[in-house]
């Protein structure tokens, strides 16, 4: 038999099928054909050579934001996605139950990139939605008649062969100075009950305390952002522990998410976390217009920064995999190698680096080693990789210094590179 693609020779970890071996993937007819070694190069259309680089099932990215052009967060998935070795986007609320008709015709239908969603539980989504924060810029529950429980779950109801949750943002910037965030939060929750998909929180410089969040979400449900530095951190600031409540959560099934964004990670937090043991289940980039050309940058930089403070490379690879697959109940369909599935693959060099790295504030570390995607296949058909055009990026360094000040768990200095 012949196959249309041979990658000979990687490390292919499969997290999913507890595979991690040098062997061979087999791509036929927009499928895995076959994982095994040796396989015979003279059967192959194409042969790509992966020695000394890593093969995994392709990357899943549970945090972004791909309703370009519409909203003001969103950007091009396939430039940004695609192009860095992730077959599979999970939009994070752009679009609500009154816009989803136009993200699924204008975004999901429009990309190479799977592109899956979770749905706001506002009926606008992010369509007039920015960071939050400036006064000048209404939030998307400014109103809590924008927030309809019924609504929502009857859309996810008509849409459920791209809708895999419902969103929520709690800060209070975004909800009429907090007035709105309690009753908004009770409402999502309630339409994610009802249609038994995971509910997923952005939960940072608000007035609804950890004891209710993460401490009343359900196994299941999603903390994105978990190692941000601001308000509602899930470090102590005075112990500089994880708070208990935390801990209980994570014990409970809840799944913690990085979610890096322009604003959520912080190598301090990480640090602590990383000493506790406290592994993100997920590792999601929150790509948006104002993180692709940093402090984000792509996913593999996010991956890069959770191998810097210590996570396992198989836990890295399991979390932007088969768990981000296992998040969503897409488990049956993507997140592994398997042959049969259709062929999702990303191939990826981890290369060494010795360079310092910023997180969001622009606190310094010194990373010995990089992830950089080689190589990507959506349904066996190869994509082009794409390269930042400022790595690192001065600008967005120095522009994102300025939100040190606010951190409420952070370094005792700003660090330059340690």
């Amino acid at each position: 038999m012949r196959y249309d693609w041979l990658i000979r020779g990687g490390r292919v970890i499969d997290p999913g099928n507890h595979l991690d071996a040098i062997v061979d993937v087999a791509l036929q007819d927009g499928k895995i054909l076959a994982v095994a070694e040796a396989l015979d190069p003279g059967s192959a259309n194409q042969v790509f050579d992966a020695s000394g680089m890593l093969v995994t099932p392709g990357l899943i990215d549970l945090h972004v934001h791909g309703y370009d052009l519409v909203t003001p967060l969103g950007l091009d998935i396939d430039h940004y996605c695609l192009g860095r070795g992730v077959t599979t986007a999970v939009d994070a609320g752009s679009a609500g139950c009154d816009t989803f008709a136009g993200f699924r015709a204008f975004a999901a239908e429009r990309f190479r990139t799977r592109l899956l969603a979770f749905l706001h539980i506002s009926r606008t989504g992010l369509s007039f939605a920015g960071l939050g924060g400036d006064s000048e810029v209404p939030g998307e529950l400014e109103a809590l008649r924008l927030a309809n429980a019924r609504d929502c779950a009857s859309c996810v109801d008509a849409n459920r062969d791209l809708l895999v949750g419902i969103k929520i943002r709690l800060s209070s910037s975004i909800a009429d100075a907090g007035r709105n965030e309690a009753e908004a939060f009770r409402r999502a929750q309630e339409a994610a009950a009802t249609v038994a998909l995971p509910l997923m929180v952005h939960h940072n410089f608000s007035t609804v305390p950890l004891e209710d969040c993460p401490g009343k979400l359900r196994a299941g449900d999603i903390w994105t952002h978990c190692f941000h530095g601001f308000p509602r951190s899930i470090v102590d600031p005075e112990t500089r522990r994880i708070h208990a409540v935390v801990h209980e959560a994570g014990k409970r099934g809840v799944r913690f998410d990085i979610g890096h964004g322009q604003g959520s990670f912080n190598w301090t937090v990480a640090e602590i976390a990383a000493a506790e043991g406290f592994w993100p289940w997920t590792i999601s980039s929150d790509l948006h217009r104002g993180t692709a050309e940093g402090p984000c940058y792509d996913l593999p930089m996010v991956m890069s920064r959770l191998l810097h403070v210590g996570m396992p490379l198989e836990a890295v690879i399991r979390a932007t995999t088969s768990d981000a697959a296992a998040c969503i109940g897409w488990e049956d369909r993507i997140g592994n190698l398997s042959p049969g599935r259709e062929a999702d693959v990303t191939v990826l060099a981890l290369e060494d680096f010795d360079q310092p790295l910023e997180d969001c504030q622009s606190q310094m570390r010194r990373v010995k080693q990089l992830l950089r995607p080689r190589a990507v296949w959506r349904a066996g058909i190869p994509a082009k990789i794409t390269h930042l055009r400022h790595f690192p990026n001065p600008e967005s360094i120095a522009h994102q210094r300025q939100q040190w000040p606010r951190l409420i768990v952070r370094d005792a200095a700003l660090s330059e590179g340690t």
